[in-house]
């Protein structure tokens, strides 16, 4: 089956794409970024369906979050200087089809690089790898490493007196990670007001659920104690998404972090893919089922 839905969406200029979004009115925005989820969502779903795997549960459950950084919030571009633009590391780099996804909604790669996803020699492996794809800002894959990165591109743009902000995106999961929290003490003892970190706390890992594993009880708590600013939001509404990240860019006092919460597979309300599965193989069933309900809902209206 092929999809309908088109991935290649028109994009303002690069040079006035951030002053674009800010001056457009909020239920604009919010249809945008909706509408573009919805594609990235058909976008994961065809590329994981056709290479045979792929971190369905998990590329799906961070959709939206990577949405509104990519099409509203972050100054980002395929076209911009390194130095002198926001940064955004996917510590979570299971989870790399969501964000090619929204590179080919954005028109940064071509509609047909989506069945290369995991061959070889292909720009997009299974795990983001900067060797191959200058548009991903760290090559990731290895756990808990993302945050650290962070942090000290923060501190290099601070030391040369640039405003950019570096977004992390990490998983619920790898928050088990020392190395998570090493970074943490440092972003918080530093003031390092330009770290954006948020987590996708969709309540499960590979091998089972939080709660069973390793619970996260008292995560705002923590955050808190080593003086990071905190906000708990749906990770699944794109207005508090919004909110929550220029609240995060307005403060200049402290690290921010937005804990999203999410569901592993999520494809629109009451609706999730593969029983929220980790990582599986999507069946021709399971892949047309979940493309004839995302084309239902090409003209709804999103939150």
């Amino acid at each position: 089956m092929q999809p309908s839905i088109s991935y290649a969406t028109p994009e303002p200029p690069p040079d006035d794409r951030l002053s674009h979004r800010r001056e457009s009115p909020l239920p604009t925005r919010l249809a945008r970024t909706g509408q573009l989820a919805d594609r990235s969502r058909a976008a994961v779903l065809e590329m994981i369906y056709r290479a045979g795997s792929g971190h369905v549960g998990s590329s799906l459950s961070c959709v939206d979050i990577i949405s509104v950084l990519r099409f509203d919030q972050m100054n980002w571009s395929a076209t911009r200087s390194r130095s002198e633009s926001d940064v955004f590391i996917l510590s979570k780099g299971h989870a790399a089809p969501a964000w090619y996804a929204s590179l080919m909604v954005g028109g940064d790669l071509g509609p047909e690089e989506v069945g290369t996803l995991r061959q070889i020699d292909s720009r997009l492996q299974g795990h983001p790898d900067r060797t191959r794809l200058d548009l991903v800002d760290l090559s990731t894959g290895a756990l808990g490493q993302g945050l650290s990165v962070a942090v000290g591109r923060a501190q290099a743009k601070r030391l040369r007196g640039r405003g950019d902000f570096v977004y992390c995106l990490a998983g619920d999961g790898e928050l088990q990670e020392g190395q998570i929290w090493e970074a943490v003490t440092v972003a918080g003892a530093r003031r390092l007001a330009n770290v954006v970190l948020v987590v996708d706390h969709n309540g499960s890992q590979n091998d089972g659920l939080l709660s069973e594993i390793m619970p996260l009880a008292g995560l705002a708590e923590r955050f808190r104690a080593f003086e990071w600013h905190v906000q708990d939001v749906n990770g699944h509404s794109h207005l508090s998404l919004m909110d929550a990240l220029a609240n995060a860019r307005d403060n200049q006092a402290q690290p921010s972090v937005v804990i999203a919460r999410t569901r592993k597979g999520h494809l629109g309300p009451g609706r999730i893919a593969l029983n929220g599965s980790h990582s599986a193989t999507l069946t021709t069933e399971e892949y047309e089922s979940a493309m004839r309900y995302l084309e239902g809902r090409r003209d709804e209206s999103h939150p």
